[in-house]
């Protein structure tokens, strides 16, 4: 799933893409009767109104919150997208096809297999298209009032942004404390504690702070909680610099993959030597909550007691 970084990295480009670009029409495929009643474009009398409310609009801007990316309209309506596990969303030439697939024209990195499962298009007036790829059809689209928009249900209940200002260690602090008796892993991947941190970084958070992934939270001395701070903020902006990680299926909207995954140090790093100077450990791998934690059974010390 696309994390903080990735979803940054799509906004920010996105931004330069679309911008003052006008709708002429919206297309998709997702929907049926399982999604009756839903607010979002699943639900196909959702997406008939959706359709008439963005036909005619023009791009005002792009954002984040936590990992959505919102698409602000002049007409004061933001169109929502979480990209969920396998989202991407992507921008450039695309050519509808007689059996209602798209074939990505230009740029030639839209031609990536990857990036090839379309189910969601806008098209703008200047030939130009966004298209969300998505090969599980996890993706959620919806549209709110662009004034409203973080006091809906699907942003209300974010956490904070770990790479504003504001946040500093005792809100960090203060956040973790909020699941005292939670493993550290979980409780960094919880969107409602802090925004935009999923698996991968959460692994490379944990790796240079030196912690555990089972550590339980209130167990950690302070000196060592200011070593993860350190490192979230660290390694968020890292993940950025290098435009989102694409071991997966991540990818920039202009088809581009992101390179944070030739700079990992523990997740998917199995078997191999750790990589802190003097450290003899092995990476190893854990389930935890569903999800597989990477780590050093050497230097990142649990605090479970």
């Amino acid at each position: 799933m696309p994390e903080l970084p990735e979803v940054h990295t799509t906004a920010t480009i996105l931004n330069e893409l679309i911008v003052g670009l006008q709708i002429a029409d919206v297309w998709t495929d997702l929907g049926g009767a399982i999604h009756k009643g839903k607010d979002h474009i699943k639900d196909p009398k959702f997406f008939q109104k959706f359709r008439v409310d963005i036909q005619g609009t023009t791009i005002k801007s792009v954002a984040r919150r936590g990992k959505n990316v919102l698409i602000h309209l002049d007409n004061e309506r933001t169109i929502l997208v979480h990209m969920k596990m396998t989202g991407q969303l992507l921008c450039g030439k695309y050519q509808k096809q007689k059996n209602n697939s798209w074939l990505a024209i230009s740029p030639v990195e839209l031609k990536d297999p990857f990036s090839r499962f379309i189910h969601f298009v806008i098209s703008f007036t200047n030939g130009r298209h966004l298209a969300l790829s998505d090969m599980r059809k996890f993706a959620k689209i919806t549209l709110l009032d662009t004034a409203t928009a973080h006091a809906s249900e699907h942003l209300a209940d974010i956490g904070p942004e770990p790479l504003e200002d504001s946040f500093d260690f005792k809100t960090f602090k203060i956040r973790l404390l909020t699941r005292p008796k939670g493993k550290i892993k979980q409780v960094l991947m919880e969107p409602s504690v802090v925004a935009g941190i999923g698996n991968i970084y959460s692994d490379e958070i944990l790796w240079k702070a030196g912690v555990h992934p089972l550590s339980i939270v209130s167990n950690i001395p302070d000196t060592v909680l200011k070593k993860v701070f350190a490192a979230t903020k660290l390694l968020l902006r890292k993940g950025i610099d290098f435009q989102g990680d694409s071991t997966s299926d991540y990818r920039t909207p202009l088809g581009t993959k992101g390179s944070f995954q030739h700079h990992h140090q523990a997740y998917h790093k199995i078997g191999e030597t750790c990589g802190k100077k003097g450290c003899r450990g092995t990476i190893s791998k854990l389930k935890l909550g569903g999800r597989t934690a990477h780590f050093c059974n050497t230097h990142q010390q649990c605090y479970n007691k």
